[in-house]
């Protein structure tokens, strides 16, 4: 049995991953099974690095916020801003904080110094302007959507004014109450301000879409892609607090399906432009049904991954990434018969694992998998085994070496 299992498994590298492929993926997806960990950041960078010089990839898109992500772009594409700023503002969930994400930016900084701009790499957020607590005001993405509208077409097609927008969204305030996530009485969404803004955000967005040749021509095909990203997000977070003041029992599946949903139109636009790896969570990016348990009960949903398969084909790809040890968040050695204990009795550091390989030899052989001894961290279901393209496998994560200069 365990020649089998070695026989599955090469050293990570960009060839490993693409040697399991039929054909070079336009999305390549690298999962994670928790957050915050630098060692896995790390592997990402590499396989990026290789990506990039070995297979043409061009855009690396992250879990964190769309719109503050666009400062990060504008940095490594054109130096504008500075590392400490966009450090500071252009990563949500605490994740500018990361060392190895600093690294990235300043590396993916210094690759583009000189080079033509078809030849750039490009950064990309691809979650919505949202956290834990409660969503984003819907004022950036729509008041930019406006903006680029208005000097580009005929006054009397524009839904409604610049003011208008102002008047109907109000205070931030309102729409960024972290208590409207635990209470629907507190969110703002089903206000009648907000029904107006979401019908104006439709016709912004038809409006741009039915303008398309025009726009494109007197403004350029990258601005016209920045005004479709303020459209979706716009009426994506205007969707979202909609269901944000719900009150039934299908409120919590509601909005995490709608997040995953703004997550995969992100990337099908990032597509477009060319082949592009996505790192975020695993339950974000694989092909199959994701759940959880949140207030102690279970919700399922439809991931950004299973979206943009369905969508894509053959060319999206899936490697989930598993692990051994997080001994600093009290995960430790996984116990025999499980696939986490398999792989953390090899030899191997980091490895990628044959996954569908893997689940045709140890077929019906397997443990359930661990009970996670800390909420952030998701074992990998050994049943996705045949839903996935591959296993990147990581024996022991240390504790990460915080913010670097």
């Amino acid at each position: 049995m365990a020649t089998d299992i070695k026989d599955t498994v090469q050293a990570v590298e960009a060839a490993a991953l693409m040697g399991l492929l039929a054909t070079r993926p336009r999305l390549l997806a690298l999962g994670e099974p928790t957050h915050g960990e630098d060692a896995l950041l790390d592997v990402r960078n590499e396989l990026f690095r290789q990506l990039v010089e070995e297979e043409g990839y061009r855009t690396l898109a992250i879990e964190s916020d769309c719109m503050a992500g666009l400062a990060v772009d504008a940095y490594v594409t054109s130096g504008t801003g500075s590392l400490d700023e966009v450090m500071e503002r252009g990563f949500s969930h605490g994740f500018g904080e990361s060392a190895a994400n600093r690294e990235l930016v300043h590396w993916m900084r210094a690759y583009n110094d000189g080079r033509p701009a078809p030849e750039r790499l490009r950064f990309a957020g691809f979650d919505g302007p949202l956290e834990m607590t409660g969503a984003a005001s819907p004022r950036q993405a729509l008041t930019a959507l406006h903006d680029y509208l208005a000097p580009h077409v005929e006054a009397d097609l524009l839904p409604c004014t610049a003011h208008t927008l102002d008047r109907l969204l109000g205070d931030d305030g309102r729409w960024t109450e972290p208590a409207a996530m635990t209470d629907p009485a507190r969110s703002t969404g089903r206000s009648a301000e907000a029904g107006e803004l979401r019908r104006l955000a439709d016709d912004l967005v038809a409006l741009l879409d039915a303008q398309t040749p025009h726009l494109i021509t007197a403004t350029s095909r990258e601005a016209w892609e920045l005004a479709r990203l303020y459209g979706r997000t716009a009426t994506g977070l205007l969707r979202y607090h909609f269901w944000t003041a719900d009150t039934s029992p299908g409120r919590m599946a509601h909005l995490v399906g709608l997040r995953d949903l703004m997550m995969a139109d992100n990337l099908l636009a990032l597509v477009e432009r060319g082949p592009t790896l996505v790192h975020a969570h695993n339950s974000h990016l694989q092909r199959d049904r994701s759940s959880m348990r949140m207030g102690g009960r279970p919700l399922e949903w439809w991931s950004a991954g299973s979206i943009a398969s369905a969508h894509l084909g053959e060319q999206y790809a899936f490697f989930a990434t598993a692990l051994g040890t997080i001994r600093h968040r009290g995960v430790d050695t996984p116990r025999p018969g499980t696939l986490e204990g398999l792989l953390y009795a090899l030899p191997d550091d980091v490895c990628v694992v044959d996954s569908r390989g893997l689940g045709a030899a140890l077929a019906g052989t397997l443990a359930a998998p661990r009970a996670s001894a800390w909420f952030g961290y998701f074992p990998f279901d050994p049943a996705q085994l045949a839903a996935t393209d591959g296993l990147v496998f990581v024996k022991d994560v240390p504790q990460g070496r915080g913010t670097s200069s």
